[in-house]
């Protein structure tokens, strides 16, 4: 049964993503400038028979009604086009630059979790105390910093006057790793390429702490509320009555189901890692799916951004649905 609502769940993401599709599709031709213009230069060499000669291969002389139809028509085959400035299939594109993307998304959510959920139980255990109210002052500090500020924070105490941390890519140039996955940490571990793996992480510890930090204080705050509303519930004061160990009543009682609007702004929190991802990679020289995403924006790469668009999309309603898994077994009560 839980199988079937799963696949339900997972079809009703089509009309969604028709819908970012369609939406996308009329929102990059709302921002000004020409994509002709800036492939070819405003230098006025270029001849206005050449000029059309190009819109005419990207269809861009079409009606937009006409071109709206050809790019769904492509998109249900599969063909997200050709990028404009860079001369290559989209699809192609987009699948080397997305394992950069998800692994620094990736490390941002570990480090919010690492950090977040200690605090967060600690702070409603210890109510009111010095280390709840520095933890929760820590957390509004984290959720007001803005993350390319962060970034620039970070690179310059850590990079450049310690020198502890490199400021930028995903691995230093003088170390050689076998690219198998486009996962530098698990091709580093596959191929037992151990200094690999030391520089990729040392190169994924900045950006993914100036890209979770504002998860980690939202998490900690969400899950001390939680917390704090399940430990004067009467299921746990009957636990305590009964002898329970303090021990057992947080983390088995009331940690369980203060986890639950937990697991839900994780999982909102998601599509922020991602979104996000185009500041700091840019910040952090990041070659992900966001830095791509920024520079196809200023060249008005109309194909490349819808791509990635529908990925970011497609990529959140993923994490959704898994959230909403995660409900019916945090609590058998709760259906998909």
């Amino acid at each position: 049964m839980r199988g079937v609502k799963i696949i339900e769940r997972t079809l009703v993401a089509i009309p969604i993503m028709f819908g970012v599709a369609i939406a996308v599709f009329f929102f990059v031709r709302l921002t000004p400038g020409d994509p002709v213009d800036i492939m070819l230069g405003e230098t006025g060499a270029v001849s206005a028979a050449e000029m059309e000669q190009l819109r005419s291969e990207f269809n861009l002389d079409e009606p937009l009604h006409v071109q709206l139809w050809i790019f769904l028509r492509d998109v249900l085959r599969g063909d997200f086009g050709y990028s404009y400035i860079l001369k290559r299939p989209v699809i192609e594109l987009v699948i080397e630059r997305l394992p950069a993307t998800i692994e620094l998304a990736t490390g941002a959510l570990m480090f919010s979790l690492i950090v977040a959920i200690p605090i967060g139980i600690i702070s409603a255990v210890r109510q009111n105390s010095l280390l709840d109210r520095f933890s929760m002052a820590g957390a509004f500090l984290g959720i007001s910093m803005p993350s390319f500020w962060l970034g620039i924070i970070l690179i310059m105490i850590f990079a450049v006057y310690l020198k502890w941390l490199p400021a930028q890519g995903r691995i230093s140039f003088d170390v050689h790793l076998e690219v198998i996955t486009g996962f530098f940490v698990i091709d580093s571990i596959i191929t037992r390429n151990w200094p690999a793996l030391v520089s990729t992480i040392k190169h994924l510890i900045l950006p993914s702490i100036a890209l979770g930090a504002a998860v980690a204080a939202i998490v900690a705050r969400v899950l001390r509320s939680g917390m704090l509303e399940t430990l004067r519930s009467d299921y746990v004061t009957l636990a305590r009555s009964k002898g329970a160990p303090e021990r057992t009543v947080v983390m088995k009682h009331s940690l369980r189901n203060a986890l639950i609007p937990t697991v839900t702004v994780v999982g909102l929190q998601v599509g922020v890692l991602l979104g996000g991802n185009m500041i700091v990679e840019t910040v952090f020289s990041w070659p992900g799916l966001g830095s791509l995403v920024v520079n196809a924006i200023f060249n008005r790469d109309f194909p490349l951004i819808q791509a990635s668009v529908m990925i970011y999309a497609l990529i959140f309603v993923a994490a959704n649905l898994l959230v909403d898994i995660l409900y019916t077994y945090l609590n058998p009560k709760i259906t998909l």
